[in-house]
């Protein structure tokens, strides 16, 4: 069971970046939808699980080292050849938003230049891929606990102080500011950009379990996990509707109006997070470029973290908001395939037992 947990930390601390528990990414693609946005985090939690126990097995049974066997096997050779390297870039496109919202962070709440979070967190980062992949996880799966902790913490306060009702949660919901054309399509979309941007980190977590029970039972509380968060995250920034827009960091803002010592607490976790998903997206993105271990593997790793940083510079909230739903369509055809996947192996294994 410890394993299992393990795996849904991971999970959770891979898809749970900047944009995730700043309340960002929440309120683009679910809270302001209003109410509404509560129903599309229950279909997104649906979601997450399902198909991060496809992509865990899928990566058990390929024994994968990176995802590029394992996307040509569910989408085919011409798909996958496309699905294949615009993943490969958005993996990098990804790693940039992290550094941007490491910048973010330390300009928000510490009032420092954004280099400086920018080039902090890129360092960390690149000294963590010397590491060997199992430590890699371990390491990811840690901070998923205090996160989960002081969300509710945020969540329970929020609740209690501001108070919400349905008539100012309408009042103040603004669809036009969402990243998606209505609530329903808001939900799939951040599954599936969260999908394309996971699926090789995920793929190669389960290729190196030998479990296929731990990777069911991770990938089915993972999803759990992440769902709960969406839905504590969208409910307390619901409370402050009428002056979250334009806020980098919703949830930073919550937590300074409790006491600064929170906020302060949350920035760390949010750096946490950060560091967890910039891990994992470099580390595919150069694992599917050159062979993780060997000697050109480093080198590798360090230009794109140079190139990522550059990247960065273009913001945080431009880059979430143009990054993340460009992903997310290129994500639904990869859906697609998984699902197309599962249920062949399905009737297969039917035709099988007759």
């Amino acid at each position: 069971m410890k394993k299992a947990l393990s795996i849904a930390g991971a999970y959770i601390g891979i898809v749970v970046g900047a944009g995730f528990v700043s309340g960002q990414e929440i309120l683009q693609f679910f809270t302001w939808f209003g109410w509404w946005g509560i129903l599309g985090g229950l279909i997104a939690t649906f979601l997450f699980c399902f198909y991060g126990v496809q992509l865990l097995e899928l990566g058990q049974e390929m024994q994968a080292t990176s995802h590029k066997d394992s996307i040509y096997r569910i989408c085919g050779p011409w798909v996958g050849a496309v699905v294949d390297w615009t993943v490969t870039f958005f993996l990098f496109g990804v790693a940039a938003v992290m550094l941007a919202g490491a910048g973010a962070l330390f300009n928000q709440q510490f009032g420092l230049p954004t280099i400086y979070g920018s080039l902090g967190m890129l360092a960390i980062v690149l000294l963590t891929l010397l590491m060997r992949i199992d430590r890699i996880i371990a390491i990811i799966s840690l901070v998923t606990p205090f996160l989960m902790l002081i969300i509710i913490i945020i969540t329970v306060y929020s609740l209690v102080t501001e108070g919400m009702n349905l008539h100012t949660v309408g009042q103040y919901a603004r669809p036009a500011n969402a990243a998606a054309p209505n609530w329903i399509i808001g939900a799939i979309l951040y599954v599936s950009y969260n999908l394309a941007a996971t699926a090789p980190m995920l793929i190669t977590i389960g290729g190196a379990m030998k479990d296929h029970r731990l990777n069911r039972i991770g990938g089915i509380l993972g999803g759990l996990g992440l769902g709960t968060l969406i839905l504590l995250i969208g409910l307390s920034m619901m409370t402050i509707l009428n002056r979250v827009e334009g806020i980098p960091m919703p949830t930073i803002f919550l937590a300074n109006k409790i006491t600064p010592w929170l906020a302060v607490a949350m920035s760390v976790i949010i750096l946490g997070m950060i560091y967890n998903t910039a891990v994992g997206m470099l580390y595919a993105f150069a694992a599917r470029l050159v062979q993780p271990g060997t000697p050109a593997f480093y080198p590798v790793v360090l230009a794109s973290g140079i190139l990522a940083l550059v990247s960065s510079f273009f913001g945080f909230i431009k880059l979430v908001g143009t990054v993340y739903p460009a992903m997310g369509y290129l994500g639904f055809l990869m859906m697609g395939a998984i699902l197309l996947s599962w249920l062949r192996n399905r009737t297969r294994r039917k035709l099988d037992q007759c």
